[in-house]
């Protein structure tokens, strides 16, 4: 697979290297063939753009520092997923991706791959090894079927639908992601997903998929997936998802619940709300000796644009892992982060964090290695661009 994911990216980045090469080069007027004259720097600008339109083609760079002032013996800011390494320069995340708006009547599709530290942390089963630092995160077909607004079928790999949160930090309001997105709910889902609106205030997704980060089923159930986003005034809108079916390994009969809200106002064009609230349970869970288990939580955000160059979010969390399943420690988590954002240019963005995370019980590392504090303070400083 790791071959075959590295030959899809070298091909990408061929092209990729061959439209930025003549972007970047004067036609010589004396190579060109005397009946046709040479392309001025607008004509090669607007090729390279239909090129690139055509493929649907984009690349994404995403990288990072995270301080952690306890300075662990294990260089790691616990409780965290991707941005685990502590005092540490970090490539997290660089992505190619294809991609294509289904017409109607005709077929779309989407095709992204992942390298970096983050590629280690979204691998579903059976796609990669868990320290692989390439990771096919998405790849599916749409169908927009002629019916009514048009009825839209998928088939394949995609992101999940549920949390406030994605993989890409760009599209977050802060660089860390917070403790709902980390362990609350899945990364990526492989299977059928179909989606309709109904009008502009309602549109209903149903799927049926392997599970959880399962590409490679681990039993012989399946999961079962909701969605419908409402939107009962335009500054405000919502999300509810769900998810059941059995996600143990070998184990059909022991189900998986999970209950995802989400709900964002738009107070003003500078000012934004959004929280995000997550229940799940589990039945006969083998992480909790076979008993049931469940996990909770509740994060709010807010943004406010000062300028169209500046802008600053804050975030507030609480997650209760009560049996310990999802962060290996029976405990309730609370963070809050606030994070400036800089656009230094177009499609570069920059962006400083301060963020404190603390416990109930001794979640996190000091100098010697072991989990005997309950408080972790970081700072961060991400930068992020997209062609």
């Amino acid at each position: 697979m790791k071959k075959r994911f590295l030959s899809l990216g070298l091909t990408v980045l061929v092209i990729f290297t061959f439209i930025m090469n003549v972007s970047g080069q004067e036609a010589k007027p004396e190579a060109a063939p005397q009946s046709k004259p040479a392309l001025g720097p607008e004509e090669i600008k607007s090729l390279v753009g239909d090129i690139k339109n055509y493929l649907g083609l984009s690349v994404y760079l995403q990288g990072g520092y995270t301080y952690n002032f306890r300075d662990p013996d294990s260089r790691a800011n616990e409780q965290r997923v991707f941005d685990k390494k502590a005092n540490s320069f970090l490539i997290d995340l660089a992505q190619i991706q294809l991609a294509k708006e289904a017409p109607v009547g005709g077929l779309g599709y989407k095709l992204k791959g992942s390298a970096g530290e983050t590629a280690k942390f979204i691998h579903s089963a059976g796609l990669g090894q868990l320290d692989d630092e390439f990771d096919l995160t998405e790849a599916y077909i749409d169908y927009l079927a002629p019916i009514g607004s048009g009825l839209k079928a998928r088939f394949g790999k995609f992101v999940t639908y549920h949390g406030a949160e994605v993989i890409e930090a760009r599209d977050n309001f802060n660089y860390s992601r917070g403790f709902l997105f980390n362990f609350a709910i899945p990364f990526t889902h492989t299977g059928l997903m179909t989606e309709y609106a109904f009008s502009k205030a309602l549109t209903a997704n149903l799927y049926l998929v392997n599970g959880w980060d399962v590409t490679n089923d681990n039993n012989k159930g399946k999961t079962v997936g909701a969605r419908f986003a409402v939107t009962p005034i335009e500054p405000f809108t919502m999300s509810f998802d769900f998810m059941y079916g059995p996600e143990q390994p070998d184990n059909s009969s022991h189900d998986r619940f999970l209950f995802d809200w989400v709900g964002t106002f738009k107070a003003t064009d500078k000012l934004t709300f959004t929280v995000n609230t997550d229940y799940a349970r589990e039945e006969k869970d083998p992480l909790n000796a076979r008993r049931n288990s469940k996990w909770y939580g509740v994060a709010a955000y807010a943004k406010y644009d000062f300028t169209d160059y500046f802008s600053t979010s804050i975030r507030g969390e609480y997650f209760n892992d009560k049996d310990g399943v999802r962060t290996g420690i029976p405990q309730k988590l609370k963070e809050i982060t606030i994070t400036p954002e800089i656009r230094l240019a177009k499609n570069l963005l920059l962006r400083p964090e301060y963020r404190h995370d603390w416990s109930d019980k001794r979640g996190f590392d000091s100098k010697n290695n072991l989990f005997n504090k309950k408080t972790q303070d970081t700072v961060a400083l991400g930068i992020m661009y997209t062609w």
